[in-house]
């Protein structure tokens, strides 16, 4: 298949395109800048200059696909009401050019508020409604398109996509450790989150593209429970600085915006993920990866 791929040189969206081409699949990147567009290249994929706000540009390279994986997505935590607006925007875009077609149309979204006081099933549908909700309500928009003839497959990443070159929440917790001085965990640490290697998710992003049928919801999850505390400890040894506790009033202080994400569990299981697809984790462990250097410390030169 021909697959256009938002977010085709970020974190997720580089091994993703990897995996397709590895898997005979062609591939086309939305690239923001020349550097992009050079990097895509380089790999045997093609650029569509563009991003997320150009909407002729995601229009025509959804038009001329087989298949879309929808990746990309501000992550303006200063306003996130911009990102949410983008992502609305781009979703109904993608799914548009995708009407009658019965093409693939494979969108992320993220486990965390879906549901409260238990891991997040497959089967659970997101809460988020509308232009106002968290992601634009992006899930169940582009949901509603299997109804028109689009082929959605919704996979739902872990809050920790790890590995070494890693940017996001791991990486602000160990910026965080080596700011303070200490390693960090909230309360009695008992809170968990959810894990899966950048190597395990671009492999479900191309199984859920050729298998998964409309409407499905695919959790990236290879870890279903990693407590907060395991995370912290693990940062503490690699960088080889002490643990504590953080009172859940200092959060904010003491770990920045990522301290309101670290004091809640955002868990969910793949189970049925797995079943459905024969998808088998095989990545290296969240912890694995902290020891081993991905984020500092043990293991770097």
């Amino acid at each position: 298949m021909n697959v256009f791929v938002t977010g085709a040189t970020g974190w997720i969206g580089t091994a993703a395109v990897e995996e397709l081409l590895r898997a005979g699949h062609t591939v086309v990147g939305l690239a923001r800048s020349d550097a992009a567009a050079a990097s895509l290249e380089t790999k045997g994929a093609k650029a569509l200059r563009g991003d997320l706000d150009d909407l002729d540009s995601l229009r025509r390279g959804a038009a001329e696909a087989d298949a879309v994986v929808h990746l990309a997505n501000k992550h303006d935590w200063g306003n996130p009401a911009e990102s949410d607006r983008a992502e609305r925007a781009a979703v109904e875009t993608l799914a548009e050019a995708l009407v009658g077609t019965d093409r693939p149309f494979v969108v992320a979204n993220g486990l965390s508020g879906l549901v409260q006081g238990r891991s997040v099933l497959e089967t659970d549908p997101s809460p988020a409604v509308g232009p106002n909700s968290a992601w634009g309500g992006s899930e169940n928009l582009a949901l509603d398109y299997v109804g028109r003839g689009v082929r959605t497959v919704i996979v739902r990443f872990a809050p920790t996509v790890h590995g070494a070159g890693d940017w996001g929440f791991v990486n602000f917790l160990a910026n965080a450790a080596r700011k303070q001085g200490v390693s960090g965990y909230i309360g009695d640490g008992s809170h968990a989150w959810s894990a899966v290697h950048r190597s395990d998710a671009a492999a479900l992003i191309r199984l859920g593209l050729e298998k998964a049928p409309a409407g499905s919801r695919l959790h990236a999850v290879a870890e279903e429970a990693v407590s907060t505390r395991t995370i912290a400890e693990a940062i503490g040894h690699a960088l080889d600085i002490p643990v504590t506790s953080i009172a859940p009033e200092d959060a904010a202080a003491h770990f920045g915006f990522v301290g309101g994400f670290f004091k809640q569990s955002m868990t969910g299981s793949s189970e049925r993920t797995r079943e459905m697809l024969g998808w088998t984790p095989v990545g290296p462990s969240l912890v694995h990866d902290i020891l081993s250097g991905a984020y500092g410390g043990a293991g770097q030169p």
